[in-house]
């Protein structure tokens, strides 16, 4: 009896000593993700409202907002850090809240656990401890100006400053940790002898995913920062920072997800780096200068062009290493994998080039340039749009394999000698392009009348992918993955038929087959998927796995 007593006094007090360390560990949890605001000298900026002197516009001061009937948002803000970003945050007010509500509904679909939530509330809290540290003061002003006009729903997960500062690394959390699919995109640049005119051209799709709702309100940012260039850049609400975009100088930025170990801890977001590199630099050397004295804790390519140069060159970095790709060429070509005789044989990079679709979609592109000869825009939209595999055999629509995933975010043209840019509308790169002039947005000097500022006359049309039964297909084929998804009732059958050439649609109704242990028809399902192109090694080694799986039930 005794010695039952002392035994159960010493797990009182390791239960104890685990409680009291899990309340020490969840406090220091608490204390570390705690981030607070910079100190501004002047707020008076917070007072200012914003009008309405004509309908569908809105402006404080010389800034102004509207939507254009493209369906693009288009915005202009100018002067110091903190005035610039409450009035970004002033004038688009409703997309900055509606963005992270998008944001959050995405994340709560990925992780429906609620507990699990908590702790990754915390997680990134801790992870991003020294974000901060990591931003620059410029960047932190801007950022805590936005703030200000962020959702008051979300108190639960931080303050409006921290989380808006939080979702800048949102991008490098993902691709990190796990490597998600939701960045796979695909950029190229010609010039000299490779273009019909001479002039250089660069091309990119964002094909960044997390959901058709977070896709919907794209703004077209036009930004005269108190330092540095004027640029333009494509972005959401609450977002300043830069995946595509060009300044006044003719300087181009366009980001590439490469393949990342897990990282110990939060460094510069990319998309601040590429910020950076957009607003301070007008050449070459001095964006690979920028690039260098920022530590990442993701691994990415900047794809660089310059007017200046006149040729454009890959910035490839990692957490401990840069190089540049410089093709010795009049073109570049830039997937997710590495190219520098550095970085190319890293083993990092080894793992992408093996078991990603990065290679394949490198091989694709190559093979359409050459078909294309002499390079024009509409030549680039049209290869930015192409949804084929090599040698144009048909590996199903929205397959990671394409350069055109049917995912993008959004597809973007730059001619930097003539400060011209190309934006794509409504759906992904299949409406149409809209051009915009650097040189007469910034010329304008304020706006009083609500009217088009893009180029109409340089529109290049919508794809006429648009008006065919595939396309209806397709779009049926996507509601019916999101009712799998959602654990809603589908006939497995009609998957396949909105998209038989897809290996995801097979491997989709084998899913949701084995989940209702119809093992046979599952079976039939994952070996046809095996036939299909398919995107990725893990993917295929999914596919083989469920195989195996039914085999061993089958023969119990």
């Amino acid at each position: 009896m005794l010695k039952r007593n002392r035994f159960l006094r010493w797990m009182l007090y390791v239960t104890g000593f685990f409680i009291l360390l899990l309340g020490i560990l969840f406090l220091y949890l608490v204390i570390v993700s705690k981030v607070e605001p910079p100190q501004i000298a002047d707020t008076s900026s917070l007072q200012w409202q914003r009008s309405s002197p004509d309908s569908g516009l809105y402006t404080i001061k010389n800034n102004w907002f509207r939507k254009s009937n493209s369906g693009l948002f288009e915005m202009y803000v100018e002067g110091a850090p903190f005035e610039r970003g409450v009035v970004n945050g002033k004038l688009s007010k409703e997309l900055v809240v509606s963005q992270e509500d998008y944001f959050s509904e995405q994340i709560n679909k990925m992780v429906p656990s609620k507990s699990y939530l908590h702790f990754l509330k915390y997680f990134v809290g801790w992870f991003n401890r020294n974000l901060d540290k990591n931003v620059t003061e410029e960047y932190k002003d801007e950022i805590y100006g936005v703030s200000n006009s962020a959702s008051d729903n979300y108190g639960y997960i931080g303050t409006k400053y921290q989380r808006i500062l939080n979702y800048h690394s949102a991008h490098d959390i993902g691709h990190a940790l796990q490597n998600l699919a939701l960045v796979g995109c695909t950029s190229f640049g010609t010039w000299g002898a490779a273009s019909q005119d001479s002039t250089m051209i660069i091309g990119r799709n964002f094909d960044f995913y997390v959901g058709d709702n977070f896709a919907k309100n794209k703004i077209v940012l036009f930004e005269k920062p108190s330092q540095g260039y004027k640029f333009m850049s494509v972005t959401w609400g609450g977002f300043i920072g830069v995946v595509s975009g060009m300044n006044e100088k003719g300087l181009t930025v366009t980001i590439n997800a490469a393949k990342s170990s897990i990282p110990s801890g939060s460094a510069t977001p990319v998309s601040l780096v590429a910020r950076e590199i957009l607003q301070y630099a007008k050449n070459i050397s001095e964006a690979v200068a920028i690039a260098g004295k920022r530590k990442m804790f993701v691994s990415e390519s900047f794809l660089i062009g310059s007017a200046e140069d006149k040729k454009a060159v890959i910035i490839e970095k990692t957490p401990d290493s840069l190089d540049v790709y410089d093709p010795q060429k009049d073109f570049i070509v830039c997937a997710n994998h590495f190219q520098s005789r550095k970085l190319g044989n890293s083993a990092p990079n080894e793992i992408q080039m093996k078991e990603s679709a990065s290679p394949y979609r490198y091989e694709r592109l190559m093979e359409l340039m050459n078909k294309n000869e002499k390079n024009t825009v509409q030549k680039t939209i049209d290869i930015l749009r192409d949804r084929k595999g090599l040698n144009g055999a048909d590996i199903g629509m929205g397959n990671e394999k394409a350069l055109n995933q049917l995912i993008a975010h959004h597809s973007i043209v730059f001619e930097p000698q003539q400060l011209i840019v190309w934006v794509s509308t409504q759906p992904w790169q299949l409406g149409e392009y809209v051009a915009y002039d650097l040189k007469k947005i910034f010329a304008l000097n304020g706006m009083q009348q609500n009217k088009e500022v893009y180029d109409s006359a340089l529109t290049i049309p919508a794809d006429t992918f648009l008006q065919t039964k595939q396309f209806s297909d397709f779009t049926k084929y996507r509601m019916l993955k999101q009712r799998v998804l959602d654990g809603l009732s589908v006939e497995p059958d009609s998957i396949i038929t909105a998209n038989p050439n897809l290996y995801n649609a097979w491997v989709l109704a084998g899913d949701y087959s084995f989940k209702l242990k119809d093992y046979n028809r599952a079976l039939i399902y994952y070996n046809m998927a095996l036939r299909k192109e398919i995107a990725t090694i893990p993917e295929k080694n999914h596919i083989l796995d469920q195989v195996k799986k039914i085999k061993e039930k089958i023969n119990k």
